[in-house]
């Protein structure tokens, strides 16, 4: 029922890592329960796709589509998952604690 039938969403496909973020739009009185769900747990802040679906007890596949939906009318901004840190240089994080060090 989340998906409507569709096999496909309805925009451009999240990656579970995606990042949603609720916009500042009302919704409209027709949105579907599982999208108003979906709306009220990003309410405090920015969830990942995979954390969404492990809170509102969907798969992530039903998830994305709620998603993507809600981000084609505006009502979600997505944004790709922070990449990691790259290694860190040892030899500059040494010289660093020896300016550092030097300063007392």
């Amino acid at each position: 029922m989340v998906t409507g039938g569709r096999t496909r969403p309805a925009g451009p496909a999240l990656d579970r890592l995606d990042i949603l973020v609720r916009a500042d739009t009302e919704l409209p009185q027709d949105t579907g329960s599982e999208q108003r769900r979906l709306c009220e747990l990003l309410e405090p802040g920015a969830l990942t796709v995979v954390e969404c679906a492990a809170h509102l007890d969907l798969p992530v596949s039903a998830t994305v589509f709620l998603a993507t939906d809600l981000a084609a009318a505006g009502h979600l901004h997505t944004r790709p998952p922070v990449p990691s840190a790259g290694e860190i240089d040892r030899s500059l994080v040494e010289r660093l604690l020896v300016g550092l060090r030097s300063l007392h």
